[in-house]
């Protein structure tokens, strides 16, 4: 999820049942290139096994979640919020 408030770099958060960790990408000519997984001060980050899926979605997901950022923070434009049930491997 993204907050409505966000500051660069872009990044998206994954919360589960009151802990929260994100995901920052460092993008370069467009491209995905590395994204870090990061603790949110003032919350205690997401167990490891919920992490590991996290990260797992967001590698699957990382070239729509930018696009969506931009979409959002860039060109100011209505993005719609996906729900994603199954599971990513």
């Amino acid at each position: 999820m993204f907050y409505s408030n966000e500051h660069e770099p872009i990044h998206v958060h994954g919360k589960y049942q009151g802990q929260e960790s994100k995901a920052e990408f460092t993008i370069i000519d467009g491209n995905v290139v590395e994204i870090t997984i990061k603790n949110v001060r003032g919350r205690k980050p997401l167990p490891s096994n919920i992490l590991r899926n996290f990260s797992h979605f967001i590698n699957a997901y990382s070239d729509q979640i930018v696009q969506k950022w931009i979409d959002y923070f860039v060109l100011h434009k209505q993005v719609e919020c996906e729900k994603i049930e199954r599971k990513i491997k």
